[in-house]
């Protein structure tokens, strides 16, 4: 599965009923603050049968996962390209908190459920795709394009753990966790 873009349906039909089942799983995880909820209970409210929850997503941890990184695609990810020219971390990642406040019961749930490492894995990947052009621009021709694949791995990978960490523990204060997360990144940035 390539995490980076979901090819939209040509059916306005299959694109409904995917949002519909996608914001229903949302809803309902939200809602309860877990990942104890059921296809059926999906389907429900989504206004779909059981059936065609299974035919589009296979099972309760892909719908899980793709109501996930639907939310980051949607909500996050264009707020973040919108700065990319401008190396300003601190902005780039008070966007990426506040995300995650904003919505901390519904990751919350997911990072701590059955699908948590998938979700995770697919969280860094999204912002791979952010994060690597900046290293480019910092480091230029001073590293090898591997070298630069390598080092956005690292700093997003850790920092998506970190992310993590802040969301399951229950601290949701963006503004301080900015400061943290670009405390950290700046250490690790004065070696270049």
């Amino acid at each position: 599965m390539d995490l980076h873009e979901v090819e939209p349906a040509r059916d306005p039909r299959v694109r409904r009923t995917r949002a519909a089942v996608l914001r229903a799983a949302f809803d309902l995880v939200t809602e309860r603050g877990t990942t104890a909820v059921t296809i059926s209970e999906i389907a429900e409210a989504a206004d779909v049968s059981r059936r065609v929850v299974y035919q589009h997503f296979g099972d309760l941890d892909t719908v899980l996962l793709e109501a996930g990184l639907d939310l980051a695609r949607r909500e996050l990810l264009p707020r973040l390209t919108d700065f990319r020219d401008v190396v300003d971390g601190r902005t780039e990642t008070l966007v990426l908190a506040r995300h995650f406040a904003d919505h901390k019961v519904f990751y919350r749930a997911l990072l701590t459920g059955s699908c948590a490492h998938a979700l995770d894995r697919g969280l860094i990947s999204l912002m791979l795709r952010v994060n690597r052009p900046g290293i480019e621009h910092l480091y230029g021709d001073r590293l090898s394009p591997q070298a630069v694949d390598d080092l956005a791995a690292f700093i997003t990978g850790g920092a998506g753990s970190f992310v993590t960490a802040w969301v399951i523990e229950g601290a949701h204060d963006p503004e301080a966790f900015t400061d943290r997360l670009i405390a950290v990144i700046s250490v690790l940035m004065e070696a270049r």
